[in-house]
């Protein structure tokens, strides 16, 4: 997960880490990214996503939310205003030859801000996503609340806007382990440090940018790596490490992290760490 819309918060004092960016996004992509699946499965059967569905994704990372509702016949635009490298993975994804279909001339992404997809010829959306979870980091609500404000006039009147968010942290295995972040991080920083999810995180970034709350749901997202190797790439992929990082290296946010994640390493290797992600649909006025 993340993530994109948290990754806008990261800009510590001084120079940012030194991070392979092209590896850190493959290693989103091919192994962090598909631990949101359930998510998306769950909000695009409730949606009923399918042909007939202009979907809008909001910091679309590497584009496997977006394939999965092309895949149900959507027409889908995806924006990604912070990752260059992960957009040009989404690219490779969603060429016809990689997942075994025929092209659809209405897939769009696009490397900017929600405004950078609008044009005259382009149908309003009736659907946005923002699947990014907020609510770990403090400030992660900003720049979702930004990007929300201006997609909201691509979309129909009343069609629904679903965000994204971390659940309650004793139902977040993963909480802990982000709480190396908060340790190692610079302790007079406020943006970009750890804070535990709050009940109503999603519903004050919706009604902030003029959205009008419409139901919620909560997903079981378990995170499970084939090994701890996997599980070090995975979660530093999402950049909610990388003030840590800075403010330390990385080879002590390595050997921390992987003492916070040693409870969860099972017999065989594998690393399991049960959580469960909140969605909401809100409604553009």
């Amino acid at each position: 997960m993340t993530p994109t819309l948290v990754r806008q918060h990261l800009s510590p004092a001084g120079p940012g880490p030194r991070v392979d960016l092209c590896a850190r996004a493959r290693d989103w992509s091919e192994i962090q990214e598909r631990m949101l699946v359930p998510l998306f499965e769950a909000v695009y059967e409730r949606l009923e996503v399918g042909v007939g569905t202009r979907l809008l994704g909001l910091g679309c990372g590497s584009g496997l939310a977006l394939l999965m509702a092309a895949s149900r016949g959507a027409a889908v635009t995806g924006v990604e205003p912070s990752s260059p490298q992960r957009l040009a993975l989404a690219r490779e994804r969603l060429r016809p030859e990689a997942w075994g279909t025929r092209a659809r001339a209405d897939t769009r992404l696009v490397d900017g801000s929600p405004r950078d997809a609008a044009d005259a010829e382009t149908p309003a959306y009736s659907l946005v996503t923002a699947f990014e979870p907020i609510g770990c980091l403090a400030g992660d609500s900003e720049g979702l609340g930004e990007l929300l404000e201006a997609a909201a006039p691509l979309a129909d009147r009343g069609a629904p806007v679903v965000l994204a968010g971390w659940g309650p942290p004793e139902r977040c295995t993963t909480s802990s382990v982000l709480r190396v972040a908060a340790k190692l991080a610079d302790p007079l920083r406020s943006a970009g440090s750890w804070r535990p999810a709050l009940r109503d995180d999603l519903e004050e970034v919706a009604q902030r940018a003029g959205l009008k709350p419409d139901g919620s749901g909560r997903v079981a997202c378990p995170f499970g790596y084939a090994d701890m190797d996997s599980a070090l790439r995975g979660l530093l992929s999402t950049g909610l490490f990388d003030a840590a990082i800075t403010a330390t290296d990385q080879a002590q946010v390595d050997k921390e992290l992987t003492e916070a994640l040693h409870p969860y390493l099972r017999r065989d290797g594998t690393v399991w760490m049960p959580n469960v992600f909140r969605y909401l649909i809100a409604r553009t006025p």
